[in-house]
């Protein structure tokens, strides 16, 4: 078998592959642009063939800036459109694939690699874990009123939650450029959010809103007029309204949002598709039991290609210092690293000293970004703390200071 990069000949080889392995299809062009493989980077695809030259697997890359704990943006690779033809599983073809694809990131000078798991229990034993959560909340429309805020505001400070701006409704076509400057502004302060790059705006490669499937936008306006947030939204089947994607740059434009769409005419529910961990919305309900959560799941996955690199990069709130015996097996590595922090930055470098904890690289990619307490991991068994306090420290210093939360897809 041969896995090599794809040229620009390939590319019909690469989606007719890449959709026989899920028994798919390719979508028919439309006005307009919106195939979601038009964004892919041909020097990132890679096609495992056959000795007699039948493409037979496919995996890619994409161009990401992920977002760290501390507002620090790194390149991340985003690996997407991973398949296997049906009549070549479970004989090495994935495998060789990952492994090739991660020497090639390692090559390129990337430590972190991130993808959206299309089933769970594929990609840990390649070394990703589980790090951003995301869950739907349903609310009907007759129990949507948001309770009045008790906290008081300290004098001279706005009221929690009181917002001076005002709401436009746009359709999909009209705010473009909107969207991609609200969008852009939110990811750089949201730990686990990834970039948009341009070309994927241009394409209309995605999801909505950046597809071009019809949508109302409702668009945030600050004080001043400048928008600062934008909520993509449907009526569809039953009367419900879907809210693609609400992007916010702090909390009350989020209320303000929400509040539109909860009050919107001729609706019998309303279904906030992605939304954060803790966030407060069900807390604003004025019945708490209105909001319905589903959908509870996994969405980022992480993986680290150099730990040093990596826990240096990230912002850190508290400072302390732990000893890690990483094990990655996938790649055959182990590592035992001193991680020291102060005053928000790290210091990563071998050491023979005892470890304070025992972990995979995937449950080192889980607890990174902030989302994934090591604590959790510890109680399920999968890190080792080698002795009392140590769970417990690690906590206090992989905490992020909000939880982290990606919305893009790839």
């Amino acid at each position: 078998m041969e896995i090599r990069p794809t040229t620009d000949k390939d590319l019909d080889a690469f989606v007719d592959t890449l959709h026989a392995a899920f028994g798919r299809f390719p979508e028919t062009p439309v006005d307009g642009g919106g195939l979601w493989w038009s964004a892919l980077e041909t020097d990132r695809c890679l096609l495992a063939l056959t000795a007699d030259g039948r493409p037979v697997g496919t995996a890619a890359t994409h161009s990401f800036e992920l977002t760290l704990p501390g507002e620090v943006l790194v390149p991340a690779a985003g690996v997407t459109a991973v398949g296997v033809l049906p009549s070549h599983r479970r004989q090495g073809v994935l495998s060789a694939m990952m492994r090739h694809q991660l020497a090639g990131l390692r090559a390129r000078g990337e430590f972190v690699c991130v993808l959206l798991a299309s089933e769970a229990p594929i990609y840990g034993r390649f070394g990703y874990g589980p790090a951003t959560y995301t869950a739907r909340l349903t609310v009907p429309r007759h129990k949507a009123a948001l309770a009045v805020p008790r906290a008081r505001a300290v004098a001279g400070a706005p009221a929690v939650g009181s917002d001076h701006g005002s709401v436009e409704v746009l359709r999909r076509a009209e705010c473009g450029q909107i969207l991609e400057d609200v969008y852009d502004r939110y990811r750089r302060a949201q730990p686990g959010a990834l970039s948009r790059p341009r070309r994927w705006w241009a394409l209309r490669a995605g999801q909505p809103p950046i597809s071009p499937a019809p949508r109302y936008v409702a668009v945030h306006r600050g004080a001043d007029g400048v928008p600062d947030g934008y909520a993509s939204y449907s009526v569809g089947e039953a009367e419900t309204l879907t809210v693609d994607e609400t992007i916010a740059t702090d909390d009350a434009v989020f209320t303000a949002l929400a509040r539109f769409v909860l009050a919107h005419d001729l609706v019998t529910k309303v279904v906030f598709k992605h939304l954060p961990p803790e966030h407060p919305l069900r807390w604003q309900l004025a019945d708490f039991r209105a909001g319905q959560v589903s959908d509870d799941t996994d969405w980022l996955w992480v993986r680290l290609l150099d730990v040093p690199r990596a826990l240096t990069a990230r912002g850190w709130c508290t400072d302390g210092e732990l000893v890690l015996d990483v094990d990655d097996p996938f790649l055959g590595e182990r590592g035992r690293y001193l991680l020291t922090v102060r005053d928000g930055k790290a210091d990563c470098v071998p050491t023979d000293r005892e470890p304070d904890l025992s972990l995979d690289i995937r449950d080192l990619g889980s607890v990174y970004l902030g989302g994934t307490a090591p604590s959790t991991l510890v109680r399920a068994g999968h890190i080792r703390a080698h002795h009392p306090g140590a769970a417990t420290l690690a906590d206090a210093l992989f905490r992020a200071e909000r939880p982290p939360h990606c919305l893009h897809w790839f």
